[in-house]
């Protein structure tokens, strides 16, 4: 296409064709042989050393589907909640900061949403978040980092409330899923160059951007939301650290595993030793 406007700027007459044997090549008459080829030729000699022709980091969008486990466990205990009271146990309150001694709300509170229009949101823009997350770090560690950065979120919730706030809800894990996603992969990072490093910044600002749309809204807890966004990031550049351990099988089996068992287990302290939040 490039050469095809080079000839236009010089009124050269051609035709775009394509046969299955040659591939794409362009037709000009016989007497404009020899010019079409100077142009040409001059075209890419003074394009050789181009500063914006660079090559650019593309790893391609990677989505896995079995993000929609995450989004059934909502579904599973939205409609738990509405048949038993697992608010009172596993809301997000003063009493789960360390010198409260009820850890497990940091973990349950991602689990409860107020209404369905609370619980549709998260499970829309959580499915989205988590497949690429998913895809990018790996099925099993996807999901356990970006449930942590939920986790995280609620910490530092907890910790600029006061003791009387009560938070719930998912967006925490999907705003840590949308940090995950901002900071750059490794070969990126690996790259020593200016446009290394706008892709860098522009993937960071694009995720800041999109934060500021999906996770600051009137009646939402901005700073859960915001934290939930920074400790992705930190989770996400601790992951850079170590690209050839993430998407082992055994490293995605483990970290399942640990999904698993802060899912069932923060539940297990909630029902069986939890009081009330208030």
């Amino acid at each position: 296409m490039d050469w095809s406007l080079v000839l236009a700027s010089q009124s050269i007459e051609h035709q775009i064709d394509h046969d299955e044997a040659t591939g794409w090549t362009l037709a000009v008459a016989e007497s404009d042989h020899e010019r079409a080829l100077t142009s040409i030729r001059l075209y890419r000699q003074e394009n050789r050393h181009w500063r914006w022709r660079r090559p650019v980091f593309s790893p391609g969008l990677v989505f896995d589907w079995r993000s929609l486990a995450w989004v059934l466990l909502l579904v599973f205990f939205y409609a738990w909640s509405v048949r038993a009271d697992l608010r009172s146990a596993g809301v997000m309150a003063g009493t789960a900061l360390p010198q409260g001694g009820e850890w497990w709300r940091i973990f349950t509170a991602t689990w409860l949403h107020a209404d369905l229009t609370h619980l549709a949101s998260n499970m829309v823009f959580g499915f989205l978040f988590l497949g690429l997350v998913m895809g990018r770090y790996g099925p099993g560690v996807g999901l356990l980092v970006a449930y942590l950065a939920g986790a995280g979120g609620n910490v530092i919730a907890g910790l600029v409330h006061d003791a009387a706030a009560r938070g719930l809800g998912a967006s925490g894990v999907v705003m840590g899923a949308l940090g995950l996603l901002s900071f750059p992969a490794f070969p990126v990072l690996r790259q020593r160059s200016a446009n290394a490093f706008r892709l860098v910044a522009g993937g960071m600002m694009g995720g800041m951007l999109l934060f500021v749309f999906v996770g600051v809204s009137p009646g939402t807890d901005v700073v859960a939301h915001l934290g939930g966004f920074i400790t992705g990031l930190l989770l996400g550049a601790l992951l850079a650290l170590a690209p050839r351990h993430v998407h082992r099988p055994e490293s995605n089996l483990a970290a399942g595993i640990l999904f698993a068992a802060l899912v069932i287990l923060p539940w297990w302290f909630a029902l069986t030793r939890g009081g009330s939040a208030g």
